[in-house]
């Protein structure tokens, strides 16, 4: 879908210049010296984060806020309690829940990079044996170990998410046993979890687990505690949809938030980073639409290739967007050179279609 601009009064000649002196400087930053880089990064509406495919001899680096607690190499994991009979899993890329009750133990998600060390978490807890298994939706990545776990639990999920497995049929995420539409309140032994479906925004089915006595939330792929989200949001199905949830969230009673990915847990002041830079690149990309003429392209020859005209109209939205946030937002969240392109590709892709 082509977006609704023109040239206006720019002129075709400064823009292309423009367009070609940025993509030199790209690539002339990953072949230079430290210093020469910095001196062309210092040129105007050039961004000094390498995009999409360009090589990097060092990403910037993490704020040690962002990094959470040391993971023990010997065991490949860490666990952490968030409350009575609750415990975070974690190996720094990834995290699960499990929840401790009088017969038994409730597992919520199993994330194949360790879920045959859950068993080794739990053990160091408890030897009660897992009863029941929610899945906090359906990507593979965070499931793709339920079938690790042995025995025979209760699976629970959301309508959406036991449709979408009904479809991939595979055998290392088995099929709910118990589904439900909006809500679903599971309550073992002395322990309540509050299961609620917002809606779409990362996936079909991703739910929020909430236990309200530990005022801790499990909700994944929203938020990534103190750092920029993974690409494209997450990749967020529903990109629109997703800034409203971790908006949301900020009302949300919880106090500790397990996100599914990175080391830490998150806090509401997570929530209100990701609200602030959900903002700006919402407000960047607005602004780069309505400034970058559309229409242009580098090579005449190109003049009848539709794509040709998107791809370069969209490469200069992300280019100044890109060069909006670097000053505003390198230092202040972990990872922004990695996918702040897939960001900026993303939101301009959403605000023109969605």
């Amino acid at each position: 879908m082509l977006p609704n601009v023109c040239s206006g009064g720019i002129k075709i000649f400064g823009a292309l210049a423009l367009i070609m002196s940025c993509c030199a400087s790209t690539y002339a930053r990953a072949q230079q010296s430290p210093a020469a880089s910095d001196a062309a990064s210092a040129k105007p509406g050039v961004p000094d984060i390498a995009p999409i495919g360009v090589p990097v001899a060092k990403f910037l680096d993490i704020p040690e806020a962002a990094r959470g607690p040391r993971i023990d190499p010997s065991k490949g994991f860490r666990i952490e309690k968030l409350g009575e009979g609750l415990y975070l899993v974690t190996d720094s890329f990834y995290q699960s829940m499990f929840m401790v009750y009088e017969t038994g133990v409730v597992v919520v998600d199993a994330p194949p990079s360790y879920a045959g060390k859950i068993g080794q978490a739990i053990a160091s807890v408890t030897n009660k044996p897992v009863t029941h298994l929610i899945y906090s939706h359906a990507h593979i990545d965070h499931i793709g170990g339920a079938g690790t776990l042995g025995g025979h639990p209760i699976v629970i999920a959301q309508d959406e998410t036991a449709r979408l497995l009904r479809r991939a049929a595979d055998p290392d995420r088995p099929l709910p046993t118990v589904t439900f539409a909006k809500s679903y309140t599971l309550k073992v032994g002395s322990q309540l979890l509050e299961l609620s479906y917002p809606g779409n925004g990362h996936e079909p089915g991703n739910i929020q687990i909430y236990a309200p006595a530990q005022k801790t939330l499990m909700y994944v792929d929203v938020v990534f505690p103190g750092w920029i989200p993974f690409r494209r949001f997450g990749v967020a199905q529903d990109v629109p949809g997703y800034f409203q949830q971790v908006r949301d969230l900020d009302r949300h009673p919880f106090e500790k938030l397990v996100g599914g990915h990175v080391n830490r847990i998150g806090t509401h002041a997570d929530v209100k980073l990701q609200i602030a830079f959900d903002d700006d690149i919402k407000a960047a990309v607005g602004a780069a639409l309505k400034s970058q003429p559309f229409g242009a392209v580098p090579n005449s020859a190109d003049a009848g290739n539709q794509w040709a005209v998107i791809a370069d109209y969209t490469g200069r939205v992300a280019r100044t967007c890109v060069a909006t946030m670097t000053p505003r937002w390198k230092d202040r969240i972990a990872g922004f050179d990695t996918f702040i392109w897939d960001q900026c590709y993303a939101m301009e892709q959403s605000l023109r279609v969605d």
